[in-house]
């Protein structure tokens, strides 16, 4: 680790990282060049009181932020050289190092984890981190962007893995498609621009949740509400973020956000078991506008927990801004058939009765060639000596003759009267046993 990251170094501790006396300790750690990209684009004079810190594996990443806390993880494996797109590579350092991660996370009670997924650092030190921050005692949040199909099956296969990793390690993860951007930009859009984009609707969404945390409002949501809707749900959750000026803001914001791509056009609300709304507008803020976006949200989120914060902010004069986070809880039912193997096995349980197929129909008489013959009578065993009373009956089984394919017009072979191609036991019927 580079000695200047230490979060335990004097430069590290003098950072700020609560938002008052009253207010939650919050830090944001940025995981990976994506993650350090997205801490880039916030805005770091309204987000002053939040602890920066960002997290790689290539230490030429790291002096591009301007972050007051910066960790290099590096090992022996990675030779300066970087995860290289090695998830297994970045997890391995992480664990390694799994202190260093612990102690930048001490002290606070809220951590937000930005990242992309799909490379080796992001995909493989975010889990850990979302370990780590949980046992140092805070609410853990990811908000991470998924790759591009075209970037390959291999790291969206590395991205889906993770991905699933942090919903059970972190509160609550908000996640973006890479591919449902196109939906929202234009055709001629460049690619670093597109990236940007991305980028930015991610931003929303921490903006959003500091907003909800740290401005004051009409209508105030305490770190404790949000402790009580998140905490070890482990859900996936969507995003959105709308903002219309003038006379009709409140019905554009409404319409924008139900028809909201990232919101599967609106059918994300409907699936929700937690959504989080947060309105900011100017001091013109009406409560009348307040009640007409949340009655409509709340006609779509059926029997979803809301949790709702208004705030003014004195520079969005005219402007009305809403971001919305809708929360899918994760099925915990186990598959039927799991269930019924243990039962299967207990002794206790009588097996159930299955229905086998006969492999063979079942005749009274043998069709033979050259016309039916009659089944001989089936003698009757004589009982085993030493056994009193045992009297098996032994019968002939009537299996009933396949079909000869192809060879059904070709002529039998016979010998003295005999067709050889009629198994000696039932030419002579001789009982099997």
């Amino acid at each position: 680790m580079n000695p200047q990251a230490d979060p335990s170094a004097p430069g590290a501790a003098s950072s700020p990282s609560s938002s008052g006396p009253s207010g939650p300790v919050v830090k944001i750690i940025g995981v990976g060049n994506a993650g350090i990209a997205m801490l880039g684009m916030l805005n770091h004079t309204e987000f002053s009181s939040a602890a920066m810190v960002v997290i790689n594996t290539e230490a030429g990443a790291l002096t591009s932020s301007s972050a007051p806390v910066k960790i290099h993880l590096e090992n022996k494996l990675l030779r300066g050289l970087g995860s290289g797109g090695d998830p297994d590579r970045g997890r391995a350092v992480a664990e390694e190092q799994f202190s260093t991660l612990k102690a930048a996370c001490e002290g606070a009670n809220i951590v937000f984890i930005v990242t992309g997924l799909g490379g080796g650092a992001g995909s493989g030190i975010s889990p850990v981190l979302a370990r780590a921050a949980h046992e140092a005692g805070a609410l853990v949040l990811a908000f991470v962007t998924l790759p591009f199909h075209c970037e390959g099956n291999r790291r969206e296969s590395q991205a889906q893995k993770s991905l699933e990793q942090l919903k059970k390690l972190a509160d609550g993860v908000i996640c973006l498609p890479s591919q449902r951007i196109f939906k929202i930009i234009e055709e001629n859009t460049g690619a670093r621009e597109t990236f940007r984009v991305i980028d930015g609707f991610l931003v929303q969404a921490v903006h959003g949740v500091w907003q909800l945390l740290t401005c004051p409002g009409l209508i105030q949501v305490h770190f404790g509400d949000l402790c009580d809707l998140l905490r070890d749900r482990h859900a996936e959750s969507l995003f959105a973020f709308a903002e219309a000026t003038g006379p009709g803001r409140a019905r554009e914001v409404v319409e924008t956000i139900l028809a909201h791509p990232l919101l599967d056009d609106g059918r994300a609300l409907a699936e929700s078991t937690a959504v989080l709304v947060s309105l900011v507008a100017g001091q013109d803020l009406s409560m009348a506008e307040i009640n007409r976006v949340m009655e409509q949200i709340k006609r779509q989120c059926g029997r979803a927990k809301i949790l709702m914060g208004a705030a003014l902010d004195p520079a969005l004069e005219n402007t009305l801004c809403v971001t919305l986070i809708a929360a899918r809880q994760e099925s915990r039912a186990e598959p039927a058939a799991a269930d019924a193997v243990p039962a299967a096995s207990s002794s206790s349980a009588a097996p159930a009765p299955t229905s086998v197929k006969p492999r063979f129909e079942m005749s009274e008489e043998i069709p033979l060639a050259g016309g039916p013959r009659e089944v001989p009578p089936a003698p009757v065993s004589r009982p085993r000596k030493g056994i009193p009373g045992n009297k098996p009956v032994q019968t002939q089984l009537p299996l009933t003759i396949v079909s000869k394919g192809r060879f059904d017009k070709s002529e039998p072979t016979k010998h003295n009267g005999e067709d050889l191609d009629i198994p000696t036991f039932i030419r002579r019927g001789i009982v099997m046993n």
